[in-house]
């Protein structure tokens, strides 16, 4: 292998994480990659990120990462857009980034586009699991049939699977024949180091932290009815939603009638610290998850979580929180925890142990960029053994 291998990260919605301003879309997924891709161009390698068209025209440059844009989100007839412009403008900017491995972190149709391309150009592919249910045979939130087309057919001919957790491993081997290498996500902890770790304070109202996207597969109405239930805490929401709906206009009117429930709306990452570092509790109430960037920034600053989901038992084994099953567990949850200094403070430590030990940017990386060099390997000898051949029956016919 000449040289570092080019990356590519598809990722649609990832503009305004990687350039670093408020697009109205939020998502732990893109903020993560624009991590990873930032740490990677930091490395030496020619990095490039495909998203919808947005921003300046043309081609960008943000810490050493080249944003090569598809078509606008909403360009092109309803129905017929799925072919042109959408499919066809991806197909252009794989081609225009040129690069040597493509990865995927959306477990969507996009995932046999960018698979099928790769195939073609006899490019390497790599996809990473974001969500439990990219793994499940049935596939129960692909409902449209070209989408579970699509990602079936990536997810069973694409180069290299990454997941997140072991139970995500086993369902994949269980549903689909694949194996999956689990590696632990990256997390910047540079914020949460350059401060002190979140404390258990008892001269004011305990501040519960809700982080994420409004809409019913976060079941934010639980998070509204917990504060009913807990008047003497605060509960600050960070985030919005993506798209507007009856479901999110009630949850939001509610809360609005909710003397101890602060929306923030949107707020850029660079100022999460402030939050993370406020609260005492992170509470998640997602109906599941992968394994949420809010754990691993919470644990980072100390934070015990709340949640109603645990990856691979973590929460439970290392002693990382609470995990609950309804509303009434997580009431009694954040009640007794905030109510036991002992259990808080061993909660606050272990966590902040964990993600140093298991999800520092800089260790976490090192085993992504050993994977990429690998899967960028492994191709080119496919590539060559294939070529080999040929090339002596070529030489056998001139002689």
């Amino acid at each position: 292998m000449a040289g570092k291998p080019s990356i590519c990260f598809v990722a649609h919605n990832a503009y305004g994480a990687v350039a670093r301003r408020d697009t109205g879309h939020v998502g732990g997924i893109e903020r993560q990659q624009a991590l990873m891709a930032r740490w990677m161009a930091s490395r030496g390698y020619s990095v490039t990120v495909i998203t919808w068209a947005e921003g300046a025209d043309g081609d960008e440059h943000y810490d050493g990462v080249r944003v090569v844009k598809a078509c606008a989100r909403d360009a092109g007839v309803p129905v017929l857009r799925f072919v042109h412009p959408r499919w066809s403008s991806l197909c252009r900017a794989m081609k225009r980034a040129d690069a040597d491995v493509y990865y995927y972190n959306c477990g969507d149709m996009g995932l046999g586009q960018v698979v099928l391309w790769c195939r073609r150009n006899n490019r390497s592919s790599v996809y990473s699991v974001a969500s439990e249910p990219d793994c499940q045979r049935d596939l129960p939130v692909l409902k449209p049939w070209r989408e579970r087309m699509l990602y079936r057919y990536g997810l069973l001919n694409v180069d290299h699977v990454v997941v997140q957790t072991r139970r995500q491993a086993a369902l994949l081997e269980e549903g689909f024949g694949l194996d999956a290498e689990v590696l632990p996500m990256p997390c910047d902890l540079s914020a949460a180091l350059r401060m002190a770790p979140a404390q258990l304070r008892t001269d004011r109202s305990p501040h519960v932290l809700w982080v994420g996207r409004i809409d019913q597969v976060k079941r934010f109405d639980w998070l509204v009815r917990l504060a009913e239930k807990l008047p003497e805490c605060i509960f600050d929401v960070v985030g919005d939603a993506n798209v507007d709906s009856e479901y999110v206009d009630a949850c939001k009117k509610t809360a609005g009638r909710l003397a101890n429930v602060r929306m923030h709306g949107r707020v850029h990452h660079d100022q999460m610290a402030k939050y993370y570092g406020e609260a005492q509790v992170l509470c998640s109430t997602s109906a599941y998850e992968g394994f949420p960037n809010t754990f691993l920034e919470a644990w980072s600053h100390g934070l015990p979580v709340v949640a109603t989901f645990d990856p691979d038992g973590l929460i439970r084994r290392e002693r990382l929180g609470r995990v609950v099953d309804d509303i009434e567990q997580a009431e009694q949850a954040i009640r007794d925890v905030l109510g036991s200094p002992p259990e808080w403070e061993a909660a606050s430590a272990a966590a902040r142990q964990y993600v140093l030990q298991h999800h520092e940017i800089d260790a976490a990386m090192s085993k992504f960029e050993e994977m990429f060099l690998r899967v960028h390997s492994g191709h080119e000898l496919a590539v060559s053994s294939v070529e080999q051949p040929r090339a002596a029956v070529t030489a056998s016919s001139r002689t």
